[in-house]
């Protein structure tokens, strides 16, 4: 291996060292940590703000670099706001009163509303700036609105996932959710390496190959398969078993979804001419190339999962 291939080597080792020891503190601390029921996630806040702020940072910047307005500010205020939004129940537990069963708006339409306020934000932040910046305001209000959501939704899925069951249900299903889809990345990967011939989408993806993915969706399934059996707490009424069935509908879902997820970030890396979204991480580029997937399939997830619950 010549230098310049060592040392990417070594930084990826050393960033994928650390990421994975601030996220096994934060969870062990969500876990065993938190102050009181009903905070199940709040350790994670954090990770959830980084990855959405880090994904939304780099995607502004890729559009703002091939010369595309957006105000990357109120594009990031506006993820944070969307990504923490299934973080609002938590707010009656720190005041000691349980979330009302009855509330009209769940635990999950306040994304929705914080979504719906997002767009008016963007807006109203356009209206103040209007006599001095009047040029693109469209260009920068869709642009805004479409990271914000496009990162934002799927963060406050993930937290809403750790919120699912008992008895650390959700938290094997936020962890399941993580495996499978990066274990779909990891095999489409080295399949393709080793055996693809026949290339899946060569004008957005050139490295992607059918057999590929066929690859990725036996990880996807085998890690599905492991997780479901191994890795759930028992619950009533809940209709994981049997596993194997489960992880042939799951693994599948979550390695398409991912691959669509991934494609959707090479296809605007292209548009713009990057190789990386980003340099925040060392070794692995931006916060997007680690989230791409992911972001796709944490919906899909969310409701395979709801389903089992």
């Amino acid at each position: 291996m010549q230098g310049g291939g060592r040392r990417l080597l070594i930084d990826r080792l050393r960033t994928s060292a650390i990421l994975i020891a601030i996220i096994s503190v934060l969870l062990l601390l969500d876990v065993y940590a938190s102050p009181r029921p009903g905070l199940q996630g709040l350790w994670l806040l954090p990770l959830v703000l980084f990855f959405g702020l880090g994904t939304a940072w780099d995607i502004a910047g890729l559009l703002l670099m091939s010369g595309r307005a957006i105000d990357r500010s109120m594009t990031l205020a506006m993820t944070g706001v969307i990504s923490c939004s299934t973080a609002v129940p938590m707010l009656w537990p720190l005041v000691g009163m349980p979330y009302p069963a009855d509330c009209p708006v769940g635990r999950l339409g306040w994304i929705a509303i914080a979504g719906a306020a997002g767009v008016f934000l963007i807006l109203l932040r356009e209206m103040i700036r209007y006599h001095k910046e009047p040029n693109q305001v469209i260009e920068r209000v869709l642009a805004a609105v479409f990271v914000s959501h496009y990162v934002g939704v799927p963060m406050a899925l993930l937290l809403a996932l750790r919120t699912l069951g008992d008895a650390g249900w959700g938290l094997s299903a936020l962890l399941t959710t993580i495996a499978v889809t990066k274990s779909a990345d990891v095999g489409a990967y080295c399949v393709g390496k080793l055996l693809g011939r026949h290339k899946l989408i060569p004008w957005i993806s050139p490295g992607k190959t059918w057999e590929g993915l066929a690859g990725g969706v036996v990880a996807a399934t085998l890690v599905a398969a492991a997780c479901l059996s191994w890795g759930f707490p028992q619950q009533p009424h809940s209709i994981v078993a049997p596993a194997i069935a489960w992880a042939l509908v799951l693994g599948p879902i979550l390695a398409f979804s991912g691959l669509l997820g991934d494609l959707s970030e090479s296809l605007i890396k292209r548009s713009v001419g990057a190789k990386d979204s980003g340099n925040w991480l060392p070794g692995l580029g931006g916060v997007w190339d680690v989230t791409d997937s992911l972001v796709a399939a944490v919906m899909p997830a969310f409701l395979c999962f709801a389903a089992a619950v």
